[in-house]
């Protein structure tokens, strides 16, 4: 199906990447990650790169204006113009009435909101794995409490305003890649979205 606009929520480490790169395949729409274009220009070490790397050290999100044009930026490229599938953005409520915008500029709405859910102490463990595999230096187990605890603060409401849009699919991230994959396409088929 083409034309479908997704957006994966949940918490640091609930397997929103890895969800996200089988989705992108299943639906063929691009999977848009805020977290790996930031990472790209932190590696290349980018003025914007280095701008991002101090932030990302103290456990920060990066500035919603940052964030929106990069976004902005990256929805009007030809792969993404009949759908795609945001990964990381929006994670503010000031970025949801921003996405808000963008979309009805271009006369499109959101189609569905999967909301991943992962025990906290589960996701910690997997993401300070995945630093030691990755080598991230910014996943240290303080930071990633502390993301967590911004997480739940700044991104949970987010929740209740798409839940109040009847967007949102609520799918436990927990178990192996392919029957977390499986939730997601069968919540998403029962909203009328097919593969």
């Amino acid at each position: 199906m083409t034309g479908t606009r997704l957006l994966l929520i949940g918490p640091p480490g609930a397997g929103k990447g890895t969800q996200a790169a089988i989705l992108a395949d299943t639906y063929s729409i691009p999977a848009i990650s805020t977290g790996d274009i930031f990472r790209a220009n932190v590696k290349n070490e980018t003025p914007l790169g280095l701008e991002v790397k101090s932030i990302l050290a103290r456990g920060e999100y990066v500035p919603d204006s940052l964030t929106n044009a990069i976004v902005e930026d990256r929805l009007h490229e030809a792969d993404a113009v009949s759908g795609f599938l945001l990964d990381g953005y929006p994670r503010t409520i000031d970025q949801v009435n921003e996405l808000d915008r963008m979309l009805s500029a271009d006369g499109k709405a959101l189609d569905a909101v999967v909301l991943i859910t992962a025990d906290t102490d589960v996701v910690v463990g997997r993401l300070l794995k995945r630093a030691e595999i990755e080598g991230r230096a910014d996943d240290t187990e303080e930071v990633i409490r502390h993301r967590m605890s911004v997480y739940e603060e700044q991104t949970a409401p987010l929740i209740d305003t798409y839940s109040a849009r009847d967007l949102v699919v609520t799918v436990d991230g927990l178990g192996a890649v392919e029957e977390v994959t499986a939730r997601i396409v069968a919540a998403l088929a029962d909203k009328g979205i097919q593969a």
